[in-house]
């Protein structure tokens, strides 16, 4: 895959438009704590970047730590947090952990944050003004601007992501949530949506997979207030949601129905795509015959 993907300079300088590429892949098998799975999840990380992914994003509430390895077992990609809670580790030790990264890895490393889900977080309060006391604390620990990203959904935290971050890595959007996204970023700041794909043609199949994959989301109010700011209605986000919804947030079908799925975001303004692969498998599996027929279909 040639998606013009450069390599970090050496004192980390260059943006993550420059490093990133166009396409990552988001994955929560990738940040495993399991010793046993360790050797596996390193060598995955290491042929996602031979077949030319230019970032790896660490789901689930994933930090500085899960990233480390990831790093040592690759030499160009840029690994990324998607997200870090803000609720999960004061911004001090956060920024303690980015500054051992940075120095081991210059220019590889981003911290992606978010205020994750008040069903989630016990002492969930005032996520907006925590969110901005916590880049306080960054600025104060001394993670550069340019090194973190904002899992921004609504306009209020995207323009906090153009004046505080690198810019924003929204989670679950539409190729019209890019576009409003990228108007409210302005040019440069880096946009990177996370896109789920499954790679199944029968329409029932791939909706049925989906619907397993985004069960757990429709729980969450942070997701369900975006969709219907974004115009859907209280029905699709019911009932496992509806084929619209389906169709809105999941890439599926055969090679040209999700190559123009993808497509759709890069030209509504995303200068990256996350890309999270939906099977049948455990979440946290790593479906490396998946992600190598997805970097067929990108090339």
């Amino acid at each position: 895959m040639s998606d013009g993907t450069a390599s970090p300079k050496e004192d980390g300088t260059a943006s993550l438009k420059e490093t990133a590429g166009r396409y990552g892949i988001w994955s929560v098998g990738l940040r495993s704590e399991d010793p046993a799975r360790r050797d596996a999840v390193n060598a995955a990380a290491a042929e996602l970047e031979r077949l030319g992914y230019g970032a790896l994003w660490l789901g689930s509430n994933s930090t500085a730590d899960h990233a480390a390895p990831l790093l040592d077992a690759t030499s160009t990609v840029v690994v990324g947090t998607s997200i870090q809670s803000i609720w999960q580790q004061e911004a001090a030790e956060a920024g303690a952990a980015y500054g051992r990264l940075a120095e081991a890895h210059p220019g590889r490393f981003v911290l992606g944050l978010g205020v994750s889900h008040a069903p989630r977080v016990e002492r969930y309060n005032r996520p907006y003004s925590t969110l901005v006391a916590y880049l306080d604390g960054l600025d104060e620990a001394g993670v550069p601007e340019n090194r973190r990203v904002l899992a921004a959904l609504g306009p209020k935290t995207l323009r906090l992501s153009r004046d505080r971050a690198a810019g924003a890595i929204p989670y679950l959007v539409t190729p019209e949530h890019t576009a409003e996204a990228r108007e409210t970023l302005g040019a440069d700041p880096f946009l990177a949506p996370e896109l789920k794909v499954v790679l199944e043609t029968d329409p029932d199949r791939a909706r049925t997979q989906a619907r397993a994959a985004l069960a757990m989301y429709l729980k969450l109010p942070n997701y369900t207030k975006n969709f219907l700011r974004l115009g859907f209605t209280e029905s699709d986000v019911a009932d496992g949601g509806s084929d619209k919804l389906i169709d809105a947030v999941f890439a599926w079908g055969d090679e040209s129905r999700v190559r123009a799925r993808i497509d759709a975001f890069r030209t509504a303004g995303a200068d990256h795509v996350a890309l999270q692969l939906v099977d049948d498998g455990p979440r946290d599996g790593l479906p490396l015959e998946g992600w190598r027929r997805l970097a067929a279909i990108l090339a």
